[in-house]
């Protein structure tokens, strides 16, 4: 089964309001019925700033890069771009066709 997987690259500081970035698409991501949603955080990284983001020990730098990836059909995940287009400040996403395989399900 072909499908679009979805990647957003951010930060866990942007935020929308108060509330964090990713906790934001994730609500929006449910409320349209999209099957999924996982959030990566990760231990080191840098973005368009060039400024190191790290969670070492002795290290103050916190604002640590985040990925969140959906899978789901091309009318489910066009359905959240709007979303991420007005809301997304600080980040980049992807979009990849993928094969959509589903173990024991007899899909794929």
């Amino acid at each position: 089964m072909v499908a679009i997987r979805l990647r957003i690259y951010t930060s866990e500081d942007e935020k929308i309001g108060h509330i964090p970035l990713y906790e934001a698409v994730a609500e929006q991501a449910r409320t349209l019925g999209l099957a999924g949603l996982t959030v990566f955080r990760g231990i080191f990284g840098f973005g368009r700033e060039r400024h190191i983001h790290t969670v070492k020990v002795l290290s103050l730098s916190e604002n640590l890069p985040v990925v969140l990836e959906l899978i789901d059909t091309k009318e489910r995940i066009d359905a959240l771009l709007p979303f991420l287009d007005t809301h997304l400040r600080n980040g980049i996403y992807t979009l990849e066709e993928v094969e959509l395989y589903i173990p024991h399900s007899g899909k794929g």
